[in-house]
Parts: structure tokens; C-alpha cells; sequence
């Protein structure tokens, strides 16, 4: 039975408090209004690579910052440094490729709180954004503060925090401008109050939205959103070595959580990873030009399939996630609903991954059991 305080996943302020809390005892620098680290910090933060001593009542021991964000540094320090003046930020890329992930690493470090969040969906209001009532309080009291229901927007600018707006081009455009006055005046005006009409931002406010690059024109910001933003595009990961070193740490989490005691060899997550990246970029690391498809086949939907597979293992395999489990899994990821990425699969395994088999046992078990899947 599970605990009652137990969670699927907690915030990442609480998950990584032990390093919060270290980054903060050995700030050098002061930080920016009501932020928790120094850009500088919040830097280390996301990149990791240090061990500092942290000191919990009398006894000192050491915490290993580690490694959040595998992108570019030059990406991160814009995104910070973005964060920390009057712009928003707009993080815009693939599907899969680290956007809310940063975007949620971002708000723990800054302001140490990443749970002030809006979903874009094509359902999202006006009041999502600003506020909106307790209607049975109205009624029986009438308009007042305390019968405000603030959103997580108003939260933030009382907070001095960072809002995060997930899937912003998902909202119509009528909804995407109400942040137009919010971002210019860090304001929110209250009509039905006239004595108390507005809601100020305290300083450190700001936003943190997200794009995918495949919905552009779904709902396409206005030229006056556009230039409240600063847009950083986030890559997919296209390094073997990187994206295989994001899947082991996720996967070492995820197995942690999950209380998986099955083992990932190297050489699994190695085949997972060139496989995708191939299908992805439509030519093999020899230089062979094959067909890519349609899927975006992202470093998340890697980490889901490999998580999927030590499922599997767990549960009904030998407790080894090997190339059977592995492709069983990885065929409903790439073929989806487009015909011909099943075509393209097939096509990969029977050229590729054949000719691969035929001098290396790993690629020779796969091949079958994909197929076999197929």
C-alpha cells in the first residue's frame, strides 16, 4: 500500500532541496529581487558538474550538484539572464526536446516554486490568466478581495515569482493578448473593484513559456506578444553521446522511483538511441541516406519506450531489459498514425538492422523481434 504522503512525482524544488539549499549556502553573489540563487548559481544549478559542502544543523556533508539540462550553455545563460530582466521568455522547439523540463528547472532555482503553471489548450480563458470569482461568496457578500479566486498569474506577481505557460500557441489569440498588458504594465486591472482595481507585480516577476515548432500557425502569437518575448529555440538532440548520457540518468531516476530492480546494459541504450536518431534524421551514422518518419522520435519518447521495456523485464521478462523487450516497445513509438512510417520501420529493419545482425548478436535480436512486433 502506498504511503499517504507519497507522490507519483513531487515538484522539482522539493525533489532537489539538498541542493537548493547547498547552492545557496555558497552563493558568492547577491541575487536579483526575490530570486533564490544568483544567476550564477541558477546556472550551476542546471548544468551541475560541482559537489559543495552543505551544512544541516552541526554536521557538514558534501552534495553533488548534478546535471539537469543537456543542452547548450549558451542556451541556458540566455534563458537566465533573459529571466532576470523585463522580457519574457519563449522556449520553441521539437516536441520531446526538454522545453517544460527546463522551463520547470528554471522556476525551482529562481524563485523556488515551479508549480505556478497555465496549460495552453484551445479551452484556456481570459480568467485562466487574470482571475475569476467565487460565485457563491458574490452572490451572498458581493464583489470583494477575499472572493477573488486568483489565478497562478496573480500568484506570481504577488510572489515576486516566475509564471510558467505551458503550450502558449494552443490558446486563441484573444486569450494569448490578455498577457499583452500584463507583461508591458506588470499589471492586472479589476473592474468590479473600484476602490482596489489593480494587482501590481512585485519585483522578479516574469514569464516562462513554451512552444512546439510543429504547432506554429496553429495560433500564431501577434506582433505585440512577439515583442515581449525573447525566443530561444531548443535543438533536438542530435550528439549520440549526449543523448544516451540524458537517457541513463533519466532512466536511473524513473527505476528509482518505480522501485525497478532491473538492470540497463550501455549497449541497450546505445541501440535505442541510434536507432531513433536515424529514423530521425533520415541517414545512418555510416552515411547511408534512408527514409526518416514522420514521428519526432525525441529523447523523451526514448526515455518512455526504455521505461515501458524495464517495465516489462520487471513484471513479466527475466528482469534484463535486452533487444526483445526493447523492440516490442519501440515499434508503437515510431508508427503512430501515419501508414507510411510503418513502411519506413519495416524498410529499416529488413536493410539496417539486418545487415547489422549479421555480425553483432544484440542487432540480430532486435531485428527479429521488431519485426516479429511489426
Amino acid at each position: 500500500m502506498a504511503k499517504t504522503d507519497e507522490k507519483i512525482r513531487a515538484p522539482l524544488e522539493q525533489q532537489y532541496q539538498e541542493q537548493l539549499l547547498a547552492l545557496k549556502q555558497n552563493d558568492p553573489d547577491t541575487p536579483p529581487p526575490s530570486w533564490l540563487l544568483s544567476p550564477k548559481m541558477v546556472l550551476l544549478f542546471i548544468l551541475g558538474g560541482e559537489t559543495l559542502n552543505y551544512k544541516k544543523g552541526r554536521k557538514t556533508q558534501q552534495v553533488a550538484i548534478t546535471q539537469k539540462f543537456f543542452g547548450d550553455r549558451r542556451l541556458v545563460e540566455r534563458a537566465i539572464i533573459t529571466l532576470a530582466s523585463e522580457r519574457a521568455l519563449l522556449l520553441i522547439g521539437e516536441p520531446g526536446t526538454g522545453k517544460s523540463w527546463l522551463s520547470e528547472n528554471l522556476a525551482a532555482a529562481i524563485c523556488g516554486n515551479s508549480t505556478l503553471t497555465i496549460q495552453g489548450t484551445a479551452g484556456t480563458t481570459e480568467e485562466h490568466i487574470k482571475y475569476t470569482w467565487n460565485i457563491a461568496k458574490v452572490i451572498a457578500e458581493g464583489y470583494s478581495r477575499d472572493n477573488r479566486v486568483p489565478s497562478p498569474t496573480m500568484v506570481a506577481m504577488n510572489q515576486g515569482g516566475l509564471l510558467r505557460f505551458e503550450e502558449i500557441t494552443r490558446c486563441v489569440p484573444d486569450v494569448q493578448d490578455s498577457l499583452v498588458s500584463i507583461l508591458s504594465d506588470k499589471s492586472i486591472a479589476i473592474p468590479e473593484l473600484p476602490d482596489d482595481n489593480m494587482v501590481w507585480a512585485r519585483p522578479g516577476f516574469n514569464l516562462i513559456a513554451t512552444a512546439n515548432s510543429r504547432d506554429q500557425g496553429v495560433n500564431e502569437l501577434s506582433a505585440a506578444l512577439k515583442r515581449r518575448f525573447n525566443y530561444i529555440h531548443i535543438p533536438v538532440v542530435s550528439d549520440g553521446a549526449t543523448e544516451q548520457a540524458i537517457i541513463a540518468q533519466r532512466i536511473a531516476e524513473l527505476t528509482e522511483q518505480y522501485q525497478l530492480t532491473v538492470s540497463v546494459q550501455p549497449d541497450v541504450i546505445e541501440l535505442l538511441s541510434r536507432v531513433f536518431r536515424e529514423l530521425r534524421q533520415g541517414r545512418t551514422e555510416d552515411g547511408i541516406k534512408i527514409k526518416p518518419v514522420s514521428s519526432t522520435l525525441s529523447t523523451a519518447e526514448s526515455i518512455a519506450v526504455l521505461l515501458d521495456a524495464s517495465l516489462h523485464a520487471q513484471y513479466l521478462g527475466s528482469g534484463d531489459v535486452g533487444a526483445r523487450s526493447l523492440a516490442e516497445n519501440m515499434v508503437g513509438a515510431v508508427v503512430k498514425e501515419e501508414a507510411n512510417d510503418r513502411a519506413v520501420l519495416a524498410e529499416y529493419l529488413n536493410t539496417i538492422a539486418k545487415s547489422r545482425g549479421a555480425t553483432d548478436s544484440l542487432w540480430n535480436a532486435f531485428y527479429l523481434a521488431a519485426k516479429g512486433a511489426l
